[in-house]
């Protein structure tokens, strides 16, 4: 049968996670008939078999990028309604799916919707604290609409708060992607389709009841090195300086700092402890990136850039 809906998951080395994931899946109580299409990178793991042995279909492609990536995932689903998610995300309760579509099912003029992220239970204090503060931790639903006069006279980070879209779990319109499909990116793909279809006149909604379980304890160093390309790519799209200089950095780094030794202290961290020590590797990771992502950026230097993310 003609699946409803199409279920894509780009994989590299995903054997931790994929079971779950996959799992999550199968245990959704939506009706509609669905497909999973696996797009793998490369792995050197069991994990294009163990998805082929699960039923999913899969692809490989020669390298991973996040906009194409997703682009040969979606140009190989069946249906005309789309999820996206990562292979590290765990959909959380049997009605994730449906209330994932429910914005697209209920609107022809909505894109995409993206789902609610809450954080791992071994997750670090600050790496809480960071994704409570992006959109997709809210608990209020929300449907943007964003016309190209009022995106200009917005301010870079107003215009980043109306086009957030978060591909770490997205439904989209098929028929939607194929007028504009994902752009080639290092990163924020996800930001830049939202921006195109909202300026097209389409509409972006957020969906808190649809719940996966989501976040990463990565090193300090790959914290600044993906917010210092994350960060070229937010100046790219909207404009956004976050800290235009380097005073501004300065007090961004101590009140940071400041910040997280307060938090981790409220979870009975002591000084110089592994999770102290990380929480302050982390206040001097995100400013700093972000400084040095904006600054390369604004000076049309965007090659300057760390590898690995």
């Amino acid at each position: 049968m003609t699946p409803a809906v199409s279920i894509v998951i780009p994989t590299l080395n995903g054997m931790a996670t994929l079971p779950a994931l996959l799992d999550a899946i199968e245990a959704q109580d939506d009706v509609a008939v669905r497909e999973v299409v696996v797009v793998d990178s490369g792995s050197t793991d069991e994990t294009p078999a163990y998805a082929q042995a699960r039923g999913a279909r899969l692809l490989t492609v020669d390298r991973f990028d996040h906009g194409e990536t997703r682009n040969a995932g979606v140009a190989a689903a069946r249906a005309p309604l789309v999820v996206l998610v990562v292979q590290d995300a765990r959909p959380v309760g049997s009605a994730w799916l449906r209330r994932l579509l429910g914005p697209l099912r209920t609107c022809p003029r909505t894109a995409g919707a993206f789902a609610r992220q809450i954080p791992r239970a071994d997750a670090h204090p600050v790496i809480r604290m960071n994704l409570e503060r992006w959109v997709a931790s809210g608990d209020q639903s929300r449907t943007v609409e964003l016309s190209p006069d009022t995106f200009q006279r917005l301010s870079p980070a107003e215009r980043l708060e109306r086009c957030a879209f978060d591909h770490v779990c997205a439904a989209i319109r098929r028929d939607v992607w194929t007028r504009h499909p994902f752009r080639p990116a290092s990163i924020a793909e996800d930001l830049q389709w939202s921006r195109d279809v909202l300026l097209a006149g389409y509409r972006i909604a957020y969906e808190p009841a649809a719940v996966v379980e989501h976040s990463h304890d990565r090193s300090a160093w790959y914290e600044l090195a993906r917010t210092w390309v994350l960060h070229q790519r937010l100046h790219e799209l909207f404009g956004l300086r976050s800290i235009p200089t380097l005073p501004a950095l300065g007090r961004s780094l101590a009140l940071t700092m400041a910040a997280h030794h307060r938090l981790v202290r409220r979870h009975g961290a002591t000084i110089l402890s592994a999770t102290w020590l990380r929480a302050l590797g982390l206040a001097i990771a995100w400013p700093t990136g972000q400084f040095i992502g904006a600054w390369t950026a604004a000076r049309g230097r965007t090659r300057w850039r760390p590898g690995g993310v």
